[in-house]
């Protein structure tokens, strides 16, 4: 065990455990058993922010460019995650996934979208008639469609912990210690000194997979970053008892190409639930998932910054929309029924919400790809939305390699 003085060098920390820490917290422990490996979260357990709180989709790698790393990422992720499911027991459904269109409008989208598909290597996918959506999802109406087989449901939570798990019994001197926030880094010598809420600790390599805070952290360790991470609340209603068997798996609109989210859509859920939603509005708190949570930091950051305002301006009518919608129940199943017309208001109820951290430039754009950046020995994933918890492996894999390229923590 390497020490200075009385303390512990580790030879790689992970800071944030949400599952794409914990899938690269594994992933390195896999490659390296030896290593001495520290992940620090700062909630009481893992996974308790983006990956706890969203739709538990196992996504096909359908909607983005070819050749892009979430195309890549994606679909590589999906086939190991699946894999990993089946291994170690975790609660999952390869269920498959209706992409429905409403309105002739729609179709050069569904077509785009199905052209993507076909680019991205992903199986099982082919163009369904009206009547062959009426076959998979009674209650649902569309013109066309696309079936993706592939597309699943999973329990991230349960996932995460199991890779937590099994990378301490690859090498017991290694730890993961939750209720312990990073604060910021300074340099010691050969090694990095990480602040915590609890103390210190001596890294030779730090990965930074801080998520909703990926900004502020890659600041606080001297990082260059011009974009800014902006959070976005997405609330969910859930189907009542008298509501669920009106959908079966999952049902998605054909999104719109202007906006950056694929909209309001059905999912059967591992726990037997069926959700719908999320709508996606500008939110007061990076980690509020109420309506009315604020934090003036976060409040400040993201109203005094520039591309904040852009981006309001460009998406105007579509961001008052869904703020009306956050508020009204009526509003949202209007919009519930364009894939269900036979949805009633007693077939819903309030669910729960999750936030989405993106990166904002300051243009208004957002940055749409995932972004892993290195700085000496220190790595920084500073843009991984979804499908980054689909991708988890695949990313913790990545970042794997690029310890080894650089020489990071070496073979």
């Amino acid at each position: 065990m390497e020490t200075t003085g009385k303390e512990t060098i580790w030879d790689a920390v992970v800071v944030g455990g949400g599952i794409v820490g914990t899938a690269t917290f594994y992933k390195l422990q896999s490659r390296f058993p030896a290593k001495r490996i520290l992940l620090l979260e700062k909630e009481a357990v893992l996974s308790d922010h983006q990956t706890g709180h969203n739709s538990g989709v196992i996504h096909s790698g359908i909607y983005y460019k070819p050749g892009s790393k979430k195309a890549k990422t994606c679909v590589q992720g999906r086939r190991e995650l699946v894999a990993f499911a089946k291994q170690h027991g975790i609660k999952h459904d390869v269920c498959g996934k209706v992409i429905v269109a409403v309105e002739e409008s729609e179709l050069p989208q569904l077509e785009k979208i199905h052209e993507r598909g076909i680019a991205n290597g992903i199986e099982d996918l082919r163009r369904i008639t009206a009547e062959e959506i009426k076959q998979i999802e009674p209650y649902c109406t569309g013109i066309a469609g696309l079936w993706v087989g592939c597309t699943g449901i999973i329990d991230f939570r349960g996932a995460t912990n199991k890779m937590a798990e099994l990378a301490c019994a690859l090498n017991p001197a290694s730890q993961v210690r939750t209720g312990e926030e990073v604060l910021g880094t300074t340099a010691a010598g050969a090694t990095t000194m990480v602040h915590t809420t609890k103390g210190r600790h001596h890294a030779k390599s730090i990965i930074f997979c801080a998520g909703l805070q990926s900004d502020r952290m890659a600041r606080a360790d001297g990082a260059k970053v011009k974009e800014q991470i902006v959070g976005f609340r997405g609330d969910y209603y859930e189907l009542t008892e008298k509501g669920k068997p009106k959908v079966k798996n999952l049902i998605y609109p054909v999104p719109d190409p202007r906006f950056p989210f694929l909209g309001v859509h059905f999912t059967r859920m591992t726990d037997g639930s069926t959700e719908c939603g999320p709508n996606a509005v500008f939110t007061f708190k990076r980690e509020g998932y109420g309506k009315t949570d604020f934090s003036w930091r976060d409040s400040w950051d993201a109203l005094t910054y520039g591309g904040t305002w852009k981006l309001f301006f460009k998406n105007m009518s579509y961001g008052i929309n869904e703020y009306r919608r956050a508020f009204s129940k009526r509003l949202f199943l209007k919009t519930l029924r364009r894939l269900i017309p036979g949805l009633e208001m007693d077939d819903i109820a309030p669910g729960r919400a999750g936030v989405r951290a993106m990166l904002l430039g300051a243009d208004g754009e957002m940055v749409d790809d995932f972004r892993i950046e290195r700085r000496g020995s220190h790595i920084h994933v500073l843009n991984a939305p979804s499908p980054a918890a689909t991708a988890c492996l695949a990313i913790g894999e990545q970042i794997v390699e690029m310890t080894v390229a650089e020489g990071v923590l070496g073979e």
